[in-house]
């Protein structure tokens, strides 16, 4: 597998991060280039990582993709260039997202003329913000995984958390990465309850808890103060458009991806773009077991995630490449 790295000026005063990946030998030319979006918190590295077996990034390449994973802005390997920390949703989805997806386009090497798009987490909520906001985009298909666009449902620890817009925006992180090295293996062996909030330790691996951590980012307080706000009046509002209702107009092909365990997109929100899609040309798929569970990072490290994620997604791909 080749990999290449880009820097891409998103006029903000950052570089947004792109990282390129492809096998020489199998590439489908002919195939749309497949861009990752990661969550809220989070990097990219995830991705290409996986503590048992292959990474969402390394099986895609396998499968004759070209993949792209993306870096927004105060996140992995993006660069501040006078940049500030007080950025919003709607920078993330219309100003970043946008650069991604050009520059993609713009060294692919592919003969495509759209990108089709996986959006972890938050990183789905910006990819159908994106789409729904800008009528003229680049999306081929969607692939929502754990996605929230109305808050059907709040897990109460995540309530907590967001109980107070103004307070959670005055609070500034750092050291988040660390803490979570240090936290994830305690919490799996003396509060697995806890965790499984957000990984369930009979599905992934937490022993690899020092190379998953390295996809940590610190929280960004004017987000925070958002996604309070957001929590609070249910439905996603930026720039005075209702996002949750506008997904009704929305004509791209989307796959939503849920965890059956899911605590921090539970079920109900995290299938709500689903059911309020217009397109016609959607797909739902619920993963995890009553025996085994999976929550919400186990979409993309659980030992099951090749078969029941990963898989399915590619299965998504490639029968709308033959439409």
């Amino acid at each position: 597998m080749k990999t290449l790295q880009h820097w891409v000026p998103n006029g903000a005063g950052w570089l947004v991060a792109l990282t390129q990946s492809f096998d020489p030998e199998r590439l489908d030319p002919a195939r749309r280039p497949v861009l990752i979006v990661p969550g809220y918190g989070m990097n990219s590295f995830i991705f290409s990582f996986h503590p048992r077996g292959t990474s969402l990034e390394s099986y895609l390449v396998e499968q004759g993709f070209e993949v792209w994973r993306v870096d927004l802005r105060a996140s992995g390997d993006s660069i501040r260039q006078g940049g500030g920390e007080s950025f919003s949703l709607e920078d993330l989805a219309l100003v970043d997202l946008t650069v991604a997806v050009d520059a993609a386009l713009e060294r692919t090497r592919s003969t495509a003329k759209r990108v089709d798009v996986i959006g972890a987490s938050l990183g789905g909520s910006l990819v159908l913000m994106h789409a729904v906001l800008r009528p003229d985009h680049k999306l081929g298909t969607l692939v929502a995984m754990g996605s929230p666009v109305r808050w059907v449902k709040v897990h109460p620890v995540l309530r907590a958390l967001f109980l107070s817009p103004m307070l959670v925006g005055l609070v500034r992180f750092r050291g988040a990465r660390r803490a979570a090295e240090v936290a994830l293996p305690l919490a799996a062996k003396h509060l697995p309850w806890l965790l499984r909030v957000y990984l369930n330790p009979a599905a992934s691996d937490v022993g690899a808890a020092r190379e998953m951590v390295k996809t940590v980012e610190n929280p960004n307080r004017f987000i925070n103060r958002q996604i309070a706000r957001w929590m609070h009046q249910r439905d996603l509002v930026v720039g005075g458009v209702n996002v949750s209702l506008g997904l009704q107009r929305l004509t791209t092909p989307l796959l939503c991806i849920v965890a059956n365990g899911d605590g921090i997109v539970p079920l109900e929100t995290a299938r709500f773009p689903y059911e309020q899609a217009g397109t016609a040309d959607k797909g739902l798929l619920v993963v995890g077991t009553e025996e085994m569970t999976l929550a919400h990072a186990d979409l993309f490290v659980s030992d099951q995630a090749v078969e029941v994620v990963f898989r399915p997604i590619a299965d998504w791909f490639l029968r709308h490449e033959a439409a």
